[in-house]
């Protein structure tokens, strides 16, 4: 029942997403702009942030399994549903736009840290998981899987930061900022209940 739950939620997060695109496309000050270039920041930023997100979404599905925790689950809950529903306005403004959702650039290059994303185990963008992390955490349960929950998410929340801030300051779609915008208010928010969440488990998040 747990299971059919959060499916549900997922369909219903998609149902949003496609509300929003759909708000996104008529909202006034963005409807007589041309669509970004495939080398722009605006697009660099939907293709990244929207795997960025997908990692964030399969970390929470992982971790609902692995503890009966309340908060940490309610806390993986809303992350599932509030990246799920982005993940699916990005990739739908791709599509308005006719562009690629993937690119043969880098991730970060249109922050210009192409050079950074070293794709090193599967972690392709700063603040993502490894392969092995991902492997670990499904091997966790109880205490020590809501702790290195905590803390990968802490590090993919900070990363996920750093690029929505470069949008704010780099994408000129209006809409899409305003989502970079309301992605650094949201993350900030949860940074700080995942804090406390570690402290109350005796923990803290890594260096």
């Amino acid at each position: 029942m747990r299971h059919a739950g959060w499916v549900a939620g997922g369909a219903a997060a998609v149902l949003v997403a496609a509300g929003a695109i759909t708000y996104a496309v008529a909202d006034g000050d963005d409807s007589g702009m041309r669509a970004p270039a495939a080398d722009s920041a605006d697009a660099g930023f939907a293709r990244d942030m929207a795997v960025h997100h997908q990692q964030a979404v399969e970390m929470s599905y992982i971790v609902r399994d692995r503890t009966k925790n309340t908060e940490v689950r309610r806390l993986a809950y809303d992350i599932a549903q509030t990246q799920a529903n982005q993940r699916g306005m990005l990739l739908g403004w791709l599509d308005l736009w006719e562009l690629p959702k993937v690119s043969a650039d880098p991730p970060m290059t249109w922050m210009g840290m192409g050079d950074m994303a070293s794709g090193k185990d599967g972690s392709l963008m700063p603040g993502m998981a490894t392969n092995t992390e991902m492997k670990r955490l499904g091997t966790l349960d109880g205490k020590q899987a809501e702790v290195f929950y905590l803390q990968l998410m802490t590090d993919h929340h900070k990363g996920g930061i750093h690029m929505a801030e470069g949008c704010v300051e780099k994408c000129t779609v209006g809409v899409e900022k305003r989502l970079a915008q309301g992605m650094v208010a949201s993350q900030q928010s949860e940074l700080d209940l995942m804090a406390d969440l570690l402290h109350q488990r005796g923990a803290k998040p890594r260096d």
